[in-house]
Parts: structure tokens; sequence; C-alpha cells
């Protein structure tokens, strides 16, 4: 056991009188001014204007995404030299309705030869492809059936490439 200290009737008083420590309220989290009111609400402005842009983009492209889709499996038969023929077609037909979806009709419906040539090639197409097109479109299928593997392929991936990247006047 210890023993009991004895204090003083001063230092006795002093503990008794102690409270404890008034400790503030927290801070608030919402804004003090309306400076950060207006910064808030001009940042949700700025994120739902490019949400806006963003999906407007995003629905003016969906005939590319489309044509992508479908160019899948025209590629299929033109890789394969017993539906190269039929895949040709699919592929020059797929391009003008690609053109078709991105401009106005009146603008491309009637192209043909080399005036769709010199269409493709002003929206991003080189001239080998859009001379290539023009000289598959008039073939039989045995000439188009005996192209050769790399030419077929080249055909395919510069189909996708003026697909993704064609220009779209504003």
């Amino acid at each position: 056991m210890e023993p009991k200290i004895q204090l003083d009737p001063i230092t006795e008083t002093a503990l008794r009188s102690l409270h404890d420590i008034a400790v503030p309220p927290p801070a608030s989290w919402l804004p003090q001014t309306w400076g950060w009111a207006a910064l808030a609400t001009l940042l949700g402005i700025l994120l739902l204007s490019a949400f806006l842009v963003w999906l407007r983009r995003y629905r003016r492209n969906a005939y590319r995404r489309e044509a992508l889709r479908l160019l899948d499996g025209i590629a299929a038969d033109i890789r394969n030299p017993i539906y190269r023929e039929k895949g040709v077609h699919e592929l020059t037909e797929l391009l003008k309705r690609t053109a078709l979806a991105a401009s106005p009709r009146s603008d491309v419906a009637s192209l043909t030869g080399q005036a769709w040539a010199r269409r493709l090639n002003s929206r991003g197409a080189d001239n080998a492809f859009s001379r290539l097109l023009d000289d598959l479109e008039y073939r039989d299928d045995a000439a188009i059936a005996a192209l050769p593997d790399d030419v077929a392929d080249q055909l395919v991936r510069k189909s996708r490439r003026w697909i993704r990247g064609h220009h779209v006047p504003a």
C-alpha cells in the first residue's frame, strides 16, 4: 500500500475546481464561401459538357463501328480465293455505304469509276487503294480469284484504315 500523500488545501481546492477541456465542434466540410460553390458548379458544367461532346462523337461514329464489324465478315471472304469475288463486291458496297452515312447522298450516290476513286482519295485513301478498287469492280470472277493473298490482305487493311480515318466534312 502506498502512503496517502497529503496536499495542501490550496492545491486540493484548485484540483477540485478543474473541468474537462472544452473541445470545439468539428469543422464543417461544406464550403464556407460562395466561391467554392461557384467553382463546384463550374466544374460540374465542364464535366457534363465534356460527357455530352464525347457522347455526340460516339453516336456520330456509330456508322464506322458498324462498318468495321461488317468488314470483319467480308475479310474472311476476301482472304478465301473461292469467295474472293463475292467479298470484293461486298467490300465496294460497304465502302460506298460508309461514305453515304458520312456525307450527303447527293454528293456520293452517283459516283462511279474515276469520280469514286477521286472521292476516296480526297477523304483519306491512298491512290493505289482507290485504283485497285476501281479496277476490281470491272474484272471477272476468275481474275479476282487469282489475286495474290498479299493483295487481298492489303485491300482489307487499307479498307479498315480508310473506314477508321476518313475525313468527314463539317
